[in-house]
Parts: structure tokens; C-alpha cells; sequence
């Protein structure tokens, strides 16, 4: 089986997601090739000129392919017009909905209009929440397939010991809108313990903070499955997270976390004091969710179910 994989970047949330999926495929001896193209890096026009640049290089490329596997509406163009027997395209969280958290109205219209001529083109769509597979259920009427993304365990083999820090929070994400930032700060003087924000550090520093903290806060606006979640439950760190996207699917609340509503300063506060005042608890819900992504979310469980996927739609 011969796969083109197409992304803006191999790095990061779905980018990284491309990047250990075609990992583990090549592990596995099948042949996988990434299509890099660079773009204009300019806030508003990364995405177009991604779109622009990559489309040129599927029209002229000769090389044909038994699937090509586009991640993230830019990547759909180039998708399109690489030459492969069946076409795939990965959307994680709703594209719409997240331009228009981190840009124009205009911009924002753009992203409404390509998004919905975008996912009529693929004979294939995936998504990695139950969340964002119903959102497009019920606002387009258009099924997507759920193969969530998994943890590369072995990548945690590089982080080192480190002690904890008493009652250490912390945030691991972008200083952004949707990322809800700016809700935890409000939170933060009804804290008992002191908020670490880790919002430009590499994977192996930002690892390294979430083992030595006793909580991770997770307050999102708007989240599809948020692998900061996974990885703080591998490192045995219990989390806070907002009831919102995909986030419920990974958090139950007493069960393997703490769940509250977003916008909500005064409850994200009292859940984290619920933990550092009540260490048992912290222990059970980091167990459970330990358990749960050993359990769900490894590329042991999930590597299969990729390859089914692709070798079913082939058989399509």
C-alpha cells in the first residue's frame, strides 16, 4: 500500500498526529511519503498559500498513490488533485468554528465557504471526537469516520525523573482565545497553589512540567480530543478540563477527572482546591486515568484500527 500524507506541518496538534501516524505506518513497512511544501509566514496567509503552493505540486507531481491522506481543511486542495486511488481528509475540531475564534469575520466566511465545498470532495472523512463527528452530522449532514489519535508511549521514555513541586498547576497550550488562558488567570487568586503557564516550551520541558505538577488545568473554549489530557493521565497527573468538544469523551467526571462548565473562573478554582486539598481523590482520578489512556489511547490500540480503515477503503 503506497499513502501520501498531506499537511501544513508535521508538528503540533493534527500536524503531529500526521507525523506519528506515518511513524508507525513506516515502522510497519508500509510506504508512506509526506508532502512538505513551505508557505508564506504571515498570519492570514499560512493557510491559503499552503492551500496554493501544495495544489501546484499534487497537479504537477507523476507520482500516483493508493491513498492520499490530507490533514486539515488547507490540506483538502492538494488532496484533491494528487493523484491516488481513494482520498482521505482528517479534521480535528471544527475548522469554521476555529478560524472564527482566531480571526476576521471576513477570514472567518472564507473558512465557511471552503469547509463546506472542502468535505464533499474526499471518498473518506475521519475525525478524532465523537464531538466534531456530530457537529457535521447535524450542521452539514456529512459522516465522518471517529479513529481518535493516540499517544506515542515510548516518546515518555525520554522524559527524566523529576520530584514534585507541591501544589504546582499547570497549563500546557497556546496563549490563545479558545485555549481559554485567560480564564485560568482570572481563576488563579482563588488558587491555592501556584500556576505554572507553559505556552512555548518544547515537548520534553512541557512533559517535564506536567509530571512535577499536581494538577493540569485544561480550560478550553473549544477543544476536539485534547492530547494534553492523554499525556498528563500517562503521567499520572490528575486534570481539570471544561465540559466542552471532546474533552467529556476523555474526562468522566469523578472518574478519571474533574469536569466544570467553561467561562467559569470561580469553579475551575474550587476543582483544583478540591484536589490539592484532597490527595486521595488526586490519586484515585490519576489511576483511572492512567488506566484509561494505557487502555484506549496507545498505538498499540489504535494502529490497527488505522490500517483496517485504509485497507477497507481500498476494498470499497
Amino acid at each position: 500500500m503506497k499513502l501520501l500524507f498531506i499537511s501544513p506541518r508535521f508538528s503540533g496538534g493534527i500536524g503531529g498526529h500526521a507525523n506519528m501516524l506515518y511513524e508507525q505506518l513506516t515502522k510497519n513497512g508500509f510506504d508512506v511519503k509526506k508532502m512538505e511544501v513551505p508557505h508564506i509566514p504571515i498570519k492570514n496567509l499560512k493557510n491559503p498559500s499552503f492551500a496554493i503552493f501544495s495544489s501546484l505540486k499534487g497537479i504537477l507531481s507523476k507520482e500516483s498513490f493508493d491513498i492520499v491522506h490530507g490533514f486539515n481543511v488547507p490540506s483538502a486542495y492538494a488532496m484533491k488533485y494528487a493523484k491516488g486511488t481513494k482520498k482521505v481528509l482528517s479534521v480535528h475540531g471544527v475548522f469554521s468554528e476555529q478560524v472564527n475564534k482566531l480571526h476576521s469575520k471576513s477570514i472567518s466566511s472564507i473558512a465557511l465557504s471552503a469547509e463546506s465545498k472542502t468535505l464533499t470532495w474526499p471518498d473518506k472523512l475521519t475525525t478524532d471526537s465523537h464531538a466534531t463527528q456530530k457537529f457535521y452530522k447535524e450542521k452539514l449532514n456529512i459522516d465522518f469516520e471517529y479513529l481518535p489519535s493516540p499517544l506515542d508511549t515510548k516518546m515518555f521514555e525520554k522524559i527524566k525523573h523529576v520530584d514534585k513541586i507541591p501544589d504546582q498547576i499547570a497549563y500546557i497550550g497556546r496563549n490563545s482565545n479558545e485555549k481559554g488562558i485567560d480564564i485560568l488567570k482570572k481563576a488563579e487568586s482563588e488558587i491555592k497553589g501556584n500556576v505554572v503557564y507553559c505556552t512555548d516550551h518544547s515537548w520534553k520541558e512541557a512533559m517535564e512540567i506536567i509530571k512535577s505538577s499536581s494538577v493540569v488545568v485544561v480550560p478550553s473554549r473549544m477543544e476536539s480530543l485534547p492530547t494534553v489530557v492523554k499525556e498528563a493521565f500517562y503521567l499520572n497527573v490528575p486534570v481539570v478540563g471544561t465540559n466542552v468538544g471532546g474533552i467529556p469523551e476523555l474526562i468522566s467526571h469523578d472518574e478519571t477527572g474533574l469536569l466544570v462548565p467553561p467561562e467559569n473562573p470561580e469553579k475551575i478554582a474550587n476543582a483544583v482546591n478540591e484536589l490539592l486539598t484532597n490527595p486521595e481523590k488526586a490519586k484515585k482520578l490519576a489511576i483511572n486515568g492512567n488506566n484509561f489512556v494505557k487502555n484506549n489511547m496507545t498505538w498499540d490500540v489504535m494502529l490497527p484500527r488505522f490500517i483496517k480503515f485504509y485497507e477497507d477503503l481500498l476494498k470499497g
